[in-house]
């Protein structure tokens, strides 16, 4: 893996690290020395390693904040003393004073702390040395490892979130993750000021289809439908299993008349084609579908437009089936009841 290693440090810092950080085609080297422009860096793309320079000045401010920052708390920070007062307090009052400063490093944030000898200090000898560096690649390897962990985690979040906003049957999002995406395109259709519409759709009779030929013809069915649905949406259209055989479909920068289109070309493409679900056995259905385009009034969450959405596909059924139905043209009627597929 490449991993990322922001310095913060002056330039000649660089030089005195190991030869095997500074020439490494596997580290991503950044040097900052401005405290302000080194949060923004961070918050803005997150490195997975930072070395700090204790003698710069906002080292000790840099530890302080990335330790209060939860959401980057994966980030390995080391701190390399360097300052020559502390230095002579340490040679001075001996182990147990480093022991002190190492307590204080690691409280205010750092995740490890390293007494960093370079080559131009005379008291030290090429032993005291090679072993400085050796403690620095030792705690490089602890970074690494941390960093490896956490992408790996990602990984699994991700498969996880996969799974658990698809549909097994048809490879489509879920109703959960429509509850989590609608609120978020509304957002977003609010703040760009563009339009959202939204498709309901249901397939027309759909327990006939089960009780004639079994749920593993109507389960083969919905996936042949699925795929039909992908094959003529467009780049911006999402689509959602809602439950059973009900299936939304969100439509970015999309308004009521546009919407319209979209639905009248997927009930016809439904329509027009029959389902062959085997050599032996071909169904032909059809579809009833509503649309709604986002209002000012509507809430945040999407209910009262999914529930606009299903009032019109709800018409389209009582009213016969295999039609698009627009909350534009809908007729103002009390909540219609529900029929049967």
């Amino acid at each position: 893996m490449n991993i990322s290693i922001l310095v913060f440090g002056k330039n000649h810092f660089i030089a005195t690290l190991p030869d095997q950080i500074r020439s490494a085609t596997a580290f991503s080297l950044e040097v900052m020395n401005n405290l302000n422009q080194a949060v923004s860096r961070i918050q803005m793309t997150p490195p997975d390693i930072i070395f700090v320079q204790a003698s710069l000045d906002g080292s000790m401010e840099l530890c302080s904040w990335l330790k209060d920052q939860t959401k980057l708390s994966w980030i390995y920070c080391i701190l390399f003393e360097d300052r020559p007062q502390q230095l002579t307090d340490r040679n001075k009052h001996g182990w147990h004073r480093e022991l002190e400063m190492s307590a204080a490093a690691l409280k205010q944030g750092a995740d490890a702390y390293i007494w960093h000898i370079t080559d131009d200090k005379t008291d030290y000898t090429l032993a005291d040395l090679t072993a400085n560096h050796g403690l620095i690649l030792a705690q490089l390897s602890v970074g690494l490892r941390k960093a490896q962990k956490y992408r790996d985690l990602i990984r699994t979040n991700d498969m996880l979130s996969a799974i658990a906003l698809a549909d097994s049957l048809t490879e489509l999002n879920n109703r959960r993750a429509l509850e989590w995406d609608l609120p978020r395109q509304i957002k977003i259709a609010r703040t760009k000021k563009t339009s959202l519409s939204l498709i309901i759709l249901d397939v027309d009779h759909f327990k006939k289809v089960n009780d004639t030929h079994g749920h593993l013809v109507g389960d083969r069915m919905l996936q042949i439908l699925c795929q039909r649905l992908r094959h003529n949406l467009r780049c911006q259209d999402t689509a959602f299993r809602y439950g059973g055989e009900e299936f939304v479909i969100l439509l970015a920068n999309t308004n009521d008349d546009e919407a319209l289109l979209v639905a009248r070309r997927l009930n016809r493409v439904v329509s027009e084609e029959p389902f062959s679900i085997s050599n032996k056995l071909t169904i032909n259905i059809t579809i009833s579908l509503g649309t709604a385009c986002l209002q000012a009034e509507d809430d945040d969450q999407g209910e009262s437009l999914l529930d606009r959405a299903d009032q019109c596909l709800l018409q389209a059924k009582t009213t016969g089936r295999n039609q698009v139905i627009a909350s534009k043209y809908l007729s103002h009627v009390p909540h219609l009841k529900a029929v049967s597929s």
